[in-house]
């Protein structure tokens, strides 16, 4: 196997999270994540207990694993081609699991708990304060979105975890909402930090895109997400103008300055603060007159030189897009490239987006495309095509090993196309079945 430059399999996940048949990485040289075996035991029922732990890019394909339970080996034979047993454990006292990988020669230990549950492993949470908004309603927090990260380089995920008022709002609908608040936790319960996001960062599904991920490389996870005037950090320092409130009569955020900020993901503490891109500018100019459109947000991680990971913030769908791909070097968060379908040229590329997009190397270059719905935006931050079929929901990247081919199944709301198959290096429709109906959902799964 020539060691500089392999293709994956399609069942090799990497860095990306992406499974790819066809991408071509520069093993050598790409900025990889430094994790560890990543063991844990949770009881499956009061008779057994699962342990799971983790393959590393670092071990031999061929390796295999020992497990201990209390320094007693519990395994009648290695351990080859899994990273899963179940031990028949009826005990009710805490348990040491250890795995060994044999030709590595390392063991990694987790503790299960005397009281530990059936089927999950219970992190005890920190829920905010109750809240009442202006006109004296009382609200207060779920636990909603969360991404994981090594933030303090031990070689474990952490959560960071987003919490939503319960008055948060969809864009299409007026109302005051909640601030949006960041917790960091270790799989303990230890909370390391928390973030406000403020006042001036609306609350719903589509206002923030936070990204966990290292960034500049030192070993430590970063978080990069749009911030905003009043957003306080997790060391208590606030972001532009405290005292601004550019919150409308109806609850809308339509004016005001924006930011992206870099946060420490060990502390919370914000590194580096710059003005959003893409801004946004004219309210109108994203497809209506009340912020429903223009704060459509997305945002994903992506290896645009292949090299070294980038964070892409999006913003509109239904008419104008625009992405912009940022660089964090430890010091400095730069702009690596935008593309805005409202530039000359780009016609085709407007009201492409959907709710969600995929990551992948779509052409085989060993660098990484923003698949964002009927559109693909080349690495270099080009169109790289337009399918010409408008908005729609929902969207699956999925790959073929027999041709290490990506493909790209989707569904559409203009009441016309119905559901695709495309290619996605070029957007050659496979098949097609059309529809005067819109079609709302779809999947696609092996």
């Amino acid at each position: 196997m020539n060691k500089k430059l392999i293709t994956l399999s399609a069942l090799a996940v990497f860095a990306t999270g992406v499974a790819s048949s066809q991408a071509k990485y520069d093993m050598d040289n790409i900025q990889l994540e430094k994790l560890g075996r990543g063991v844990v035991a949770i009881r499956e029922n009061p008779e057994k207990v699962a342990i799971s732990w983790r393959y590393l890019s670092s071990d031999p394909m061929s390796e295999s694993f020992n497990i201990y339970r209390n320094g007693k080996k519990i395994n009648s034979s290695p351990i080859k081609k899994a990273t899963f047993f179940v031990d028949k454990y009826t005990g009710t006292d805490s348990a040491v699991y250890t795995v060994e990988a044999i030709q590595a020669k390392n063991k990694t230990s987790y503790t299960l708990p005397a009281d530990a549950p059936c089927g999950y492993v219970n992190i005890p949470l920190n829920r905010p304060a109750l809240g009442v908004d202006p006109f004296g309603k009382e609200y207060y927090y779920t636990a909603n979105d969360a991404s994981m990260g090594d933030v303090d380089g031990d070689g474990e995920y952490e959560i960071i975890l987003k919490w939503d008022p319960t008055n948060s709002h969809d864009n299409a609908h007026d109302g005051f909402t909640g601030p949006t608040y960041l917790d960091c936790y270790k799989l303990n319960g230890k909370q390391l930090w928390r973030i406000d996001l403020g006042e001036n960062i609306r609350s719903g599904a589509h206002y923030t895109q936070f990204l966990v991920y290292d960034f500049d490389g030192d070993g430590k996870a970063e978080i990069i997400c749009k911030t905003a005037d009043g957003t306080q950090d997790g060391e208590g320092r606030v972001i532009g103008d405290r005292r601004a409130d550019h919150r409308t009569i109806k609850g809308r955020i339509m004016s005001g300055k924006e930011y992206l900020t870099v946060f420490n993901g060990e502390t919370g503490r914000a590194m580096a603060t710059t003005d959003y891109q893409p801004p946004r500018g004219n309210v109108s100019d994203w497809g209506d007159g009340y912020a429903n459109r223009s704060d459509r947000f997305l945002a994903c991680v992506a290896y645009l030189d292949g090299k070294r990971p980038s964070a892409v913030m999006c913003r509109g769908y239904y008419t104008r897009s625009v992405l912009a791909a940022y660089d964090w070097d430890g010091k400095d968060l730069k702009v690596r490239w935008i593309f805005d379908s409202n530039k000359p040229g780009n016609e085709k590329y407007s009201g492409q987006g959907n709710h969600n997009l995929r990551v992948a190397d779509v052409d085989g270059d060993g660098c990484d495309e923003i698949i964002y719905g009927q559109m693909t935006v080349d690495n270099d931050g080009t169109g790289l095509y337009s399918t010409g079929m408008y908005h729609g929901d929902a969207i699956h990247l999925l790959s073929d090993v027999n041709n290490e081919k990506y493909y790209v199944w989707c569904c559409h709301e203009n009441r016309k196309d119905g559901s695709s198959l495309r290619d996605a290096a070029t957007g050659e429709v496979i098949f097609q079945f059309p529809s005067n109906k819109d079609i709302g959902r779809c999947m696609a799964a092996d």
